[in-house]
């Protein structure tokens, strides 16, 4: 059991607290005040193997990613400064069709690392292979949920629903910290058999369904040339939405889009970051959310971003809406720290990540107060939002499991030989 005292700590309501969590295996067992810790050690001895002085700094739920695709680290700084179209199809998809499965179980790794010195305690991963990705987080400790990712080009319906079931939800499966999400690329890549197989899927399964939907101009321009209308609206005509789901970005929505998606339970993601250096545009957060419609917030992945860094997504989702809406007032740090880490579980099936609360998994970050840009303490939600950074992120752990602390990582595998791997692949794939 590990025990981390003299802390302050967010908990479900938002509200802060100073007291201690208590940790069993997987599952933290008790949040609560300095003086309710007190009354029930006085009733039940407790024996430790560990005791962690949190030295008041604050303990709240890991961030989660809500969408990523890991092993795009080996293009990190590859192929930058071009639109999307050309980006993906000259330079992206090109560059993966060489990738082997051991070289997606490194990168993956690699990316791993990287969420753990944001304080993002969970993924949802959308790549080519689903077995290398597992493997690497179980490996490291880390929890991930597989999107599939099926199109023309890659994978199948039957491919799709074998792994939905064979993966299934966390309760289903041996390893507690995978699970998996129906889900396909997007509608421009796949054509309208294929997504009505997958819409018929969801439909047997009572499944939610998961995609890149609306993310540039062109897009829907060219689903409307198609279907007559929006990608949003031909894929709900199919019954894609009929058990919920989510689309990862929905930049170039519009008010009939936007009712169908709060209509449907569909989870929004967006991903800033990505969309600003793409050009995409800015998705309409504000307006999404006040018509009841749960965001969460993804990093993309690191060819597109190039940093996999929660508390610049963040920052750039409250400042973009109140660019966007003109309103300074628009979007609040506390709304969007909620997207971080409640709503994105939600949006990722993750029911028992959401909070810190008996019960919940012990999926937490400790976040160092005492740095310059935390202080002063007038708002510590506030601090986190718009002057946080990874150099704020002590200690994360991971379904009870300490995997990062004060810099060093706890994955199974050096740092070094993980980075030496990376540059090992991108060396050999560019003939460098």
């Amino acid at each position: 059991m590990i025990r981390l005292y003299n802390a302050r700590i967010l908990k479900k309501e938002f509200e802060i607290i100073e007291g201690e969590i208590w940790v069993d295996g997987s599952e933290i067992t008790f949040v609560g005040s300095d003086e309710e810790a007190q009354l029930v050690k006085t009733n039940k001895k407790k024996v430790w193997s560990q005791e962690i002085d949190c030295e008041k700094n604050l303990l709240l739920p890991g961030f989660k990613n809500a969408h990523t695709h890991s092993p795009m680290t080996f293009l990190r700084s590859y192929a930058d400064d071009q639109p999307l179209s050309k980006w993906l199809n000259e330079q992206v998809f090109p560059m993966e069709a060489k990738l082997g499965e051991e070289d997606m179980y490194h990168l993956t790794k690699l990316a791993i690392m990287e969420y753990l010195t944001s304080g993002i305690t969970a993924a949802f991963d959308m790549y080519l292979l689903t077995r290398p990705r597992i493997q690497a987080a179980s490996d490291c400790g880390f929890r991930m949920v597989i999107c599939g990712s099926v199109n023309d080009f890659t994978g199948s319906a039957k491919q799709l629903e074998e792994e939905f079931i064979s993966i299934g939800r966390p309760k289903e499966h041996a390893d507690s910290l995978i699970s998996y999400q129906l889900g396909f690329h997007a509608e421009y890549t796949t054509k309208r058999q294929l997504l009505e197989q997958i819409a018929d899927m969801a439909q047997r399964h009572r499944a939610p369904v998961y995609m890149h939907l609306s993310e540039t101009r062109d897009e829907v321009a060219q689903c409307e040339a198609r279907y007559h209308m929006s990608p949003v609206q031909f894929l709900d005509k199919i019954g894609m939405f009929d058990y919920g789901g989510g689309g990862f970005h929905c930049v170039h929505v519009d008010e009939a889009d936007m009712d169908i998606l709060a209509e449907r339970r569909i989870h929004v993601i967006t991903n800033p970051a990505s969309n600003l250096k793409l050009a995409s545009g800015i998705a309409p957060i504000e307006k999404m959310q006040k018509k009841g419609i749960n965001i969460a917030i993804g990093t993309d992945g690191a060819a597109s971003n190039n940093c996999l860094d929660m508390f610049r997504e963040m920052y750039l989702t409250t400042a973009l809406q109140k660019i966007l809406e003109q309103n300074a007032a628009a979007l609040s740090a506390d709304k969007v720290l909620r997207m971080a880490v409640t709503n994105g579980a939600y949006a990722m099936g993750l029911t028992d990540c959401d909070c810190l609360e008996a019960g919940k998994k012990a999926d937490l970050v400790l976040i160092d107060l005492k740095r310059p840009n935390m202080q002063p303490e007038h708002n510590l939600i506030k601090n986190l939002v718009y002057s946080g950074s990874k150099e704020n992120v002590k200690l994360t752990m991971v379904n009870g499991r300490i995997l990062y602390r004060d810099g060093a990582f706890f994955i199974g595998t050096e740092a070094e030989e993980i980075y030496d791997r990376a540059n090992e692949i991108i060396c050999r794939l560019t003939n460098t």
